[in-house]
């Protein structure tokens, strides 16, 4: 244990549960909903609205082996190519093989995907897939569909909720074991301000962290909490330089930051084209499966167009679907264009690359076991090894629904253990508060520095930056300099903080990787290399605030204990 907490008031109140779920995404849900089937005390705690997670923004859909002639092993396969090489071929495995009956209970639940005439579920396209295997919902709108059907279940089974509440730091007992949560309740209700929820159990699904770039697909609330929570605990994070840059996001302007429209990659699995001005369709020639490569190869080819072109942009053109497939098939996509003063039905659609995905996160086994006992992660905050150094299109729905499921199987086989007594730590750290607005400073820093184009240049300016806003947060925290006022412990303090810390474990990772594998481009070393780098780079922050960075031996995770292989 690091001993490191966020600055925030002691406790003003707490509740006890068997099991606290962080997070109401795919993820979290499914975990509160099978921990509470087998009798758990669960409480949900999510950081908004129980529907204002990371999920409802979903387009595309769920990959699974559910159509004809489809099957696990050629899902295996195409994940492991997207990864690049470090995949955990057993965590894919897993997720392959679990998969297609985890969407069933999922449609169990009430979620209701799309179908074709036959009443069979119809499925799609997306890039990296060599065959039609994401099912989808609303035409456009599957996150959403999956959604509602989840928090529809979770207030069904009465499961107990903590919204609007920010996650702070993770409560152990004297022998380092997981004993709960703090966390602050924003605005009126049953609990208000700081207070803990005690629980033997702890499941971070707290989403990613996209809001560490100034432009990005991810909602506000992805502010890297999980990670942030996760390092503090002195649990081990990993992968976390591969971000994956989602290649087709509405462009809004080069200065345009903040949540960005999505436009699916399943509408180039439908057949859409990528162009520049020109209307050459760069992408052919490029891969064999051109426009449906994976996301880092349609990123870096996008990338690499508009440089040589001196654009900001190149277009997506998908016209001659016609006005009722674009109705019928993408209302959504549709809707946020033509809300832009773009119309797909009749003109080519402007896009670029933006941060969109983490592949790295929180290090688990695959039961979802974290470094630390009792801390469990799933969905977008957790490294299962299943997406490697690049995630495949629409895997990451199924990842939550999958690990979400054996982490409760994991948590109810250890129901009988009780919660133990929280313990301070004999010396704790606080850490210092950033200014609020360095939030913008951050992202900026991160957008220049560690974005789609790396090198150890821009990387190097970026750590510098970062320093320069750690450094000022310290001074003011110490009163050092009278220009530098010390931030009161809040919501955005405090998220800033989180996203500082994950921030600076990125670019920290990214420097070390001297190399160029999936989404993670270095243009001072632009080939990949297997001699030196198949291998993850895994993080810890000590009690002193420096990080500890190691790098495996091979491709394959470590276990996440001495006594904890990595097991099925």
């Amino acid at each position: 244990m690091t001993g490191i907490r966020l600055h925030a008031p002691a406790p003003g109140w707490s509740i006890d549960a068997d099991v606290v779920v962080v997070g109401s995404g795919v993820a979290g849900l499914t975990a509160a909903l099978r921990c509470t089937a087998a009798g758990l005390r669960t409480v949900v705690v999510t950081k908004a609205r129980l529907d204002d997670g990371s999920t409802r923004w979903a387009q595309g859909g769920i990959a699974a082996a559910l159509g004809e002639g489809d099957t696990p092993e050629q899902h295996l396969e195409d994940t492991l190519v997207a990864g690049a090489g470090l995949c955990d071929e057993d965590a894919v495995r897993l997720l392959v093989t679990e998969g297609p009956d985890a969407v069933r209970r999922l449609i169990a639940t009430g979620a209701d995907f799309d179908k074709t005439a036959d009443g069979t579920i119809a499925l799609t396209r997306e890039g990296g897939h060599h065959r039609r295997r994401i099912a989808h919902a609303g035409g456009d709108a599957t996150g959403a569909e999956i959604s509602r059907a989840l928090v529809e279940a979770v207030r069904a089974d009465a499961v107990r909720t903590i919204e609007n509440a920010l996650v702070l730091d993770l409560l152990t007992d004297a022998e380092g074991r997981t004993a709960g949560v703090t966390l602050h309740v924003m605005g009126e209700g049953q609990h208000d301000g700081v207070g803990a929820v005690h629980a033997p159990a702890v499941v971070l699904a707290t989403g990613g962290m996209g809001q560490v770039f100034s432009a990005t697909t991810n909602p506000a609330v992805s502010t890297g909490d999980g990670v942030a929570l996760a390092l503090r605990a002195g649990a081990e994070v990993s992968d976390l330089e591969f971000v994956q840059f989602h290649p087709t996001v509405l462009f809004l302007g080069a200065d345009s930051e903040g949540q960005q429209p999505l436009v699916s990659e399943a509408v180039r699995g439908e057949g859409a084209h990528l162009v520049d001005a020109d209307g050459v369709r760069f992408m052919l020639g490029q891969h064999e499966l051109a426009e449906l490569a994976p996301r880092d190869i349609v990123a870096k080819a996008i990338m690499r167009r508009m440089q040589e072109k001196g654009a900001e942009h190149m277009y997506l053109d998908a016209r001659h679907f016609g006005a009722e497939m674009w109705e019928n098939r993408f209302p959504t996509i549709l809707a946020a264009c033509r809300a832009h003063g773009i119309d797909p039905v009749s003109e080519p659609i402007p896009v670029a690359p933006a941060a969109h995905y983490a592949s790295g996160g929180v290090r688990t086994d695959l039961r979802g076991r974290t470094t630390v006992p009792g801390l469990y992660a799933c969905g977008e905050v957790a490294c299962t090894g299943v997406h490697g150094a690049n995630r495949l299109a629409s895997n990451s729905l199924l990842e939550g629904l999958v690990f979400a499921e054996r982490i409760a199987d994991e948590v109810t086989a250890l129901a009988a253990r009780t919660a133990g007594v929280p313990a301070p730590h004999p010396s704790p750290v606080t850490l210092p508060l950033p200014d609020p607005g360095a939030r913008i400073r951050i992202q900026r820093v991160m957008t220049h520095g560690a974005g789609v184009l790396r090198s150890a240049e821009s990387l190097a300016a970026a750590a510098a930056g970062l320093d320069t806003l750690h450094a000022e947060a310290v001074a003011a925290a110490t009163g050092e300099h009278d220009e530098h006022k010390a931030s009161e412990p809040g919501v955005e303090s405090w998220e800033t903080t989180n996203l500082l810390c994950v921030a600076r474990v990125l670019v920290a990772a990214a420097r070390r990787r001297e190399e160029t594998r999936g989404c993670h481009w270095r243009e001072d070393h632009p080939e990949r290399d297997d001699a030196a780098w198949r291998r993850h780079l895994v993080v810890r922050l000590e009690p002193d605030r420096t990080l500890d960075l190691r790098t495996t031996e091979t491709h394959d995770f470590p276990p996440t204990a001495d006594d904890a292989p990595r097991e099925l």
